[in-house]
């Protein structure tokens, strides 16, 4: 996945393999494979072109980040206490990053914000596109699972 996210385009078998080979000897049917588990995954999507196909991730790494630290504050037994943890380990400049995210978060939220609700500020609000469901929050499988710690 990381190859495919860095590429930010549909992607063909062979770019990812000569991508791969700067670093290390990898043959073709092995990246074919890894891309095809992944479709068959719905970590990315597949088009024909010609022979080949071109696979495209289905959800940003952003959003991959995101639905993993979800899942796992989720399943703590106490939340707060995980996110007093958590944000214990952060480098000053993801805290700074964590107040600006927490910002942008509010700006968007009129609750938040200090805005007064109306009827017609939730009926706006309640209008606005909802993210799409994204792979990761579905079965536990992680993209290229059994691949290299570097999701490969």
């Amino acid at each position: 996945m990381t190859r495919v996210w860095e590429w930010n385009r549909p992607v063909t078998v062979r770019e990812v393999l000569e991508d791969l080979q700067k670093e290390r000897s990898i043959a073709y049917t092995t990246v074919m494979t890894v891309l095809d588990n992944l479709h068959q995954k719905g970590w990315v999507r597949r088009e024909a072109e010609g022979r080949a196909y071109r696979y495209e991730a289905v959800s940003t790494r952003a959003a991959y980040s995101a639905a993993l630290m979800n899942e796992a504050w989720s399943a703590s037994d106490n939340p707060a206490a995980a996110l007093v943890a958590f944000f214990g380990m952060m480098s000053p400049e993801q805290r700074h990053a964590l107040r600006d995210a927490v910002r942008m978060v509010q700006a968007d939220d009129p609750v938040e914000a200090g805005e007064e609700q109306t009827p017609a500020r939730e009926e706006q609000r309640q209008a606005q596109p909802q993210a799409a469901d994204d792979p990761a929050s579905g079965d536990g499988d992680e993209p290229g699972a059994g691949a290299d710690s570097k999701g490969r």
